[in-house]
């Protein structure tokens, strides 16, 4: 007869080493990768706040549908580049449908809308109202993606929310404020946030540069109708207003959406919205040293209210240990 011996105990695979941080705390990829995710969205926090800077100036040259169609084309140029260097090809069906929406809601629209509320009112004032855009985001995110509003986050929106308000009530006591421009500004902000929940999602089957290079290239497709525009106005704008309209192109767009996408894929819409409430301070100090708008001490007591507040919404609640006491 045949013997049937008991089955050999199959060695399990090594259980990968865990290390810890300083402070005894277990580490983790997820944990070691969010400073690279917070250094992203400073990255593009500091490049969008140039962004208001140079839309101001270039805005004196070309109408706002031609800005935006340079930027895109400039930035889809350089994003496509970099994807074939990479070999990522094109993203799954799945991932579409977000990609379509980001493309045409933030990159298109959002440019658009943005550069004309910016040729009617200071860049301060513009990205002041635009940051109303980070509450609706998180509104949004709750209601669509299913994502909690800590109190921690909600906080920090609140005290940032306050010193923008602060900032554009100083800058609007001076008469320059337009309402066509406001308007314009707040409609910026709705496609900026709901670009943004389009989006989120989205990373979960695509790359960041997968989905910022086609949001990109759907953005420049939607805004193809004012391509005349642009050949006319590149004729006969001055170098340093083309030259800060390729700068949006390349840095503002292809760099700084890659890097939101990078660090958004790694935390939710509303706390990065909230990182982009330091927006207003940095293009306030900007405008200063490039634009001679020089801020009051109120515009810069509220920059400083809308620094504190995404530091409180970035905050984490600190972990309570283990509260049993050690063994004599």
């Amino acid at each position: 007869m045949a013997k049937f011996s008991a089955p050999r105990a199959q060695a399990r695979p090594a259980a990968p080493a865990v290390t810890t941080d300083a402070s005894g705390t277990p580490d983790s990829p997820a944990r070691r990768a969010q400073p690279l995710a917070l250094a992203a969205a400073g990255v593009t926090v500091v490049l969008w706040a140039s962004a208001f800077v140079s839309i101001r100036s270039a805005g004196e040259a070309y109408a706002p549908g031609a800005l935006a169609l340079g930027r895109l084309l400039t930035g889809s140029l350089v994003l496509v580049a970099i994807l074939l260097i990479r070999r990522e090809g094109l993203p799954p069906r799945a991932a579409w449908p977000g990609i379509v929406v980001s493309g045409l809601l933030w990159f298109g629209g959002y440019s658009v809308v943005l550069n004309w509320g910016e040729q009617l009112v200071d860049a301060g004032t513009a990205s002041l109202v635009v940051n109303i855009a980070p509450l609706l985001m998180a509104l949004l995110a709750f209601r669509l993606l299913g994502e909690k509003l800590a109190p921690r986050l909600l906080t920090g929106m609140a005290v940032s929310f306050a010193g923008a308000v602060v900032v554009g009530l100083s800058m609007a006591g001076g008469g320059s404020t337009s309402v066509l421009g406001v308007l314009l500004c707040l409609v910026a902000a709705v496609a900026y946030a709901g670009g943004v929940v389009a989006q989120k999602p989205t990373l979960a089957y695509a790359t960041p540069l997968q989905v910022t290079t086609y949001g990109a290239l759907i953005g420049a497709v939607g805004c193809l109708p004012f391509g005349w525009q642009l050949v006319q106005d590149a004729a006969h704008a001055p170098l340093s207003a083309t030259l800060n309209m390729v700068y949006l192109g390349v840095f503002p767009t292809a760099l700084a959406f890659t890097t939101w996408a990078y660090a958004l894929a790694r935390t939710t819409a509303s706390r990065m919205g909230a990182t982009t409430y330091a927006v207003p301070a940095i293009v306030v100090l900007m405008a200063w040293l490039l634009l001679d708008e020089i801020p009051g001490p109120l515009t810069l007591a509220g920059g400083v209210l809308c620094l504190a507040g995404v530091a409180v919404a970035r905050s984490r609640p600190r972990r309570v240990k283990d509260q049993l006491p050690e063994a004599a």
